[in-house]
């Protein structure tokens, strides 16, 4: 029995919950007019601060009843109006609520809306998209469907602060892709949002600042017409350095260090301009102290990492100022037991985005240390840093994670870190742990990392040799991702120099012939670059050339003439070059070069060409071909006298002897070495 009770009791707490509401709905539907606006505005008391109230409301069907009212003709104005304002408040509740509105077309109604002449209405409408378009489950697109829609917002503008800001707000919330910008660049946002600069509403002025930060990121065109824009005489730029002043609210100095920031990076304000160097990094700077709160400080290091991320000198300027490296430390301590925060609710949310500040840090690092070493090693140094990276590779947090290997990425730029603080803490086994099956995102840092670790002269490499690595580097270069397979190649070609032929074969192996060939014949250049780099690493010392050239001569040389013939740059094809010069350096492998008439036309073609490069890659080529050996064999003796009576038919020596009066003294130098061997 008691199972059969339990339905209608459901049905009875929920019908008790509804009915207090239904009467607000069924008032909606009153023949009188007067009695409905009254109905509208005890239902926009009742739902003010009322979350509950909201999502009943919008259970039983209020907002198409409300958006009908506000779309007829024959309502009045001031009904229009307390319904777009109830539709506002509506949507200032859950995200469920912001979905069930935009399902039931709020925005195209709204937007009809704005072409009503009477103001109040039009702010009252602006109020609710701008509070539908802040939430993040709103689709942006919904703003740029109808192409008429942009004009009109910025032909109101002019109409009140009101609409200045809401507008603005709208356009900062809807601008996340270069098209969105240029769909506002090309509709006259930049000379209608910049008088909006010196509004005396602070309000406008934050709105019109937030708008061009998102305008002008990563967007040359933007950034570059910003720069000649003038606001009441003064220059757009001085503006925005006014509004860092200590003397103005923090998210204003944020804001437009931002903006300045985004037009420094764009190229439209050079890096050494007194506006970035004395203002712009400074107000960052601050912003990371930690008298800020957390959201400030989370920002400030993101914006200050992005500006000085290319600039050797920023970076050495801030790692200099107010002591930020050691002030970064602090990111990792925070919220400590000693935190002055008294605000029960504020302490909650720190502690939930704490991983953020330690994110920031992290990225703020990387950027600090991606050129100089002297600051490398102050970071380095810095207490705990080496142990909070190699924690921070198995957060929680993917972004955190991300930033860590980031930061371990630029500080693996230093040789002296690889051989002391890169082998004190093992960085290679929590490295090692994330490359598997990691986000793409991460697989890149992380490999891009490795490459490093994996050089000559690192102390890790042999470790990490020994835990299986080739494998899974083999299977990076299977990618579908560009960065990764560049990734795979590199560390595998880093891996090969100089190294014994037990892991070259093991190389060649893994990899497989085919996958080496397909990734010769790659679309992209740089993976091309690199797995030409590893095939020259693999044909060192006579020994390995000869061994691998035995197995795979055909097809390396089938592959060396592809490229050779096809259209490759420059740089692609003296890397080709340099290892037919190894292949000619073997003991045996030299005879496919000799017996190949096709492939030493080749050579004497590029011996013959304009850029010197090659030249000399070819040259080098003909010089170990016609290399008198000194280990006294007959054999060897005679096989060099007839390679070199072979390479004088065929009218080497005449290109050589034309070559000793080059102008690069490179080449001439290698053409006399070479000519040398016909007198030896």
């Amino acid at each position: 029995m008691a199972c059969l009770l339990e339905a209608p009791l459901r049905i009875s707490v929920l019908s008790e919950v509804t009915a207090t509401s239904r009467h607000y709905v069924d008032r909606l539907f009153d023949p009188d007019p007067q009695n409905v606006l009254q109905g509208v505005i005890d239902m926009k008391n009742a739902v003010i601060g009322n979350n509950k109230q909201k999502a009943n409301l919008i259970v039983l069907g209020a907002v198409p009843r409300l958006l009908y009212l506000l779309q007829q003709v024959s309502s009045s104005s001031e009904l229009r109006t307390e319904c777009a304002v109830v539709l506002g408040s509506l949507a200032m509740g859950t995200e469920n609520n912001i979905k069930s509105l935009v399902d039931c077309h709020i925005i195209p109604a709204l937007l009809q809306g704005l072409l009503c002449p009477d103001l109040i209405f039009i702010e009252a409408c602006l109020r609710c998209l701008r509070t539908v378009f802040i939430s993040p489950v709103t689709p942006v697109q919904l703003l740029y469907t109808d192409p008429t829609v942009i004009p009109h917002l910025m032909s109101l503008l002019s109409r009140s602060e009101r609409t200045q800001e809401y507008i603005t707000q709208i356009f900062s919330h809807c601008c996340k892709t270069p098209e969105h910008q240029t769909v506002l660049f090309n509709h006259g946002a930049i000379q209608n949002i910049a008088p909006l600069l010196i509004s005396p509403s602070y309000k406008v002025r934050m709105q019109a600042l937030k708008c061009f930060s998102v305008l002008a990121y990563e967007n040359s065109q933007v950034s570059m017409t910003l720069v000649n824009v003038l606001v009441d005489g003064e220059l757009l730029s001085q503006v925005f350095v006014r509004m860092m002043q200590r003397d103005q609210p923090i998210e204003m100095q944020l804001t437009a260090a931002k903006c300045l920031t985004y037009m420094c990076r764009a190229g439209a304000i050079t890096t050494d301009d007194s506006c970035i160097v004395l203002k712009t990094l400074p107000c960052l700077v601050r912003m990371c102290s930690k008298e800020r709160l957390l959201e400030e400080r989370v920002e400030g290091a993101e914006t200050l990492a992005y500006l000085m991320e290319p600039d050797v000198e920023l970076q050495r300027i801030a790692s200099v100022t107010d002591h930020l490296i050691a002030m970064l430390a602090d990111y990792f301590k925070y919220p400590s037991s000693v935190s002055a925060i008294t605000d029960i609710k504020r302490l909650d949310h720190d502690l939930k985005h704490a991983h953020e500040l330690r994110q920031a840090a992290f990225k703020l690092y990387a950027s600090l240390g991606s050129n100089d070493e002297d600051i490398r090693k102050k970071i380095t140094e810095t207490e705990n840093m080496m142990d909070r990276i190699v924690s921070g590779l198995s957060e929680s947090s993917i972004k955190v994670r991300l930033a860590a290997v980031r930061c371990l990425h630029s500080l693996s730029r230093s040789v002296q870190q690889l051989r002391t603080s890169f082998h004190d803490h093992a960085v290679w086994k929590p490295l090692m742990k994330l490359l598997q099956n990691a986000p793409d995102e991460v697989l890149v840092m992380a490999s891009s990392t490795l490459c490093n670790l994996l050089l000559e002269f690192s102390p890790s490499k042999e470790p990490i040799l020994e835990s299986g690595v080739i494998e899974l580097l083999c299977s990076l270069t299977q990618s579908d991702s560009t960065a990764l397979r560049v990734n795979g190649i590199w560390a595998l070609m880093n891996m090969a120099f100089q190294a014994e032929q037990k892991v070259k074969v093991e190389i060649v192996r893994s990899l497989g012939t085919k996958q080496l060939f397909r990734l010769l014949s790659d679309p992209d250049a740089n993976v091309l670059m690199k797995t030409l780099g590893l095939l020259r690493n693999l044909l060192s010392t006579r020994p390995h050339i000869d061994q691998i050239m035995s197995s795979h001569g055909k097809q390396i040389m089938q592959a060396v003439t592809l490229i050779l013939e096809g259209e490759h740059s420059i740089e692609v094809k003296e890397q080709t070059l340099c290892i037919l010069a190894n292949i000619a350096d073997g003991n045996t492998a030299k005879e496919l070069i000799m017996t190949n008439d096709d492939m030493l036309q080749k050579i004497k073609y590029y011996m013959g060409h304009s850029n010197v490069k090659l030249q000399l890659a070819a040259t080098f080529c003909i010089s170990n071909l016609i290399w008198n050996e000194e280990d006294g064999e007959e054999t060897t003796m005679t096989g060099s006298q007839e390679r070199q009576d072979k390479l004088r038919e065929m009218g080497f020596v005449d290109i050589l002897h034309k070559l000793t009066q080059a102008s690069d003294p490179n080449l001439c130098d290698r053409a006399k070495t070479a000519m040398q061997q016909y007198l030896a």
